[in-house]
């Protein structure tokens, strides 16, 4: 059985060598990244069966309606086209920093996300995050599937100083990132961040914050 080290491994290997070319395209703040061989898919978590004593784990619907209770920032995460394909972003709630020293960010995503291979394949990544009165621009980056390659029709943005990922205009505040390490955590994938440059930009970095809480979005008054 591969072990948890092991299924690490081979989601980085994975993931960043899916539909990528044998040798990555130069690297906007450096040289080009060799990228690994293709690999097989991630292995499907064990399945076993319930012993008679042992408390069944909570249902999905319950989990998700507790855990609703916690008050989450909500953000963009892009990420520059590579190899002819448009740049990719979606929403994401499950966004923390990580370390001071070394500066470290984290952020989930869905092992079934369609725009996450994506965004390994560019091997970098920018957190665009949301102020209060921005909730279409994240209902624009919820979408999923076919409509993916829309998600940036009207929306401005520039190159973010050292990766080229996607800053979105009028965004509070950006963290621009290298891919440092990706783990797995059942369902969903744990992608840490190597802070490269950040900002908080003029008026709009005293705005109130937008909030997620209990599948609504919103801000607070002081």
């Amino acid at each position: 059985m591969m072990g948890h080290a092991g299924m690490a491994a081979a989601a980085v290997r994975y993931l960043r060598s899916t539909g990528a070319p044998t040798s990555a395209p130069p690297h906007p703040a450096g040289p080009p990244r060799p990228q690994s061989p293709p690999v097989d898919p991630l292995p499907r978590p064990e399945l076993r069966a319930v012993r008679a004593d042992e408390r069944v784990p909570p249902a999905p619907d319950e989990l998700r309606r507790v855990l609703g209770h916690f008050a989450s920032g909500v953000t963009v995460v892009t990420a520059p086209g590579r190899e002819g394909e448009p740049p990719a972003g979606f929403s994401c709630q499950s966004f923390a920093s990580l370390s001071l020293d070394p500066p470290l960010v984290v952020f989930m995503v869905a092992r079934t996300s369609s725009t996450w291979p994506r965004i390994a394949r560019a091997d970098v990544f920018c957190v665009n995050i949301l102020g209060a009165g921005q909730e279409e621009l994240c209902r624009a980056f919820a979408v999923s599937g076919a409509r993916t390659a829309d998600k940036f029709a009207g929306v401005r943005h520039e190159p973010s100083p050292a990766t080229g990922s996607p800053r979105l205009a009028d965004v509070p505040a950006w963290v621009d990132c290298t891919v440092h390490a990706v783990h797995t955590g059942g369902d969903h994938l744990i992608v840490v961040g190597s802070v490269e440059a950040l900002g908080a930009d003029g008026g709009a970095a005293g705005a109130r914050p937008l909030l997620f809480h209990r599948g609504t979005l919103g801000t607070f008054a002081p």
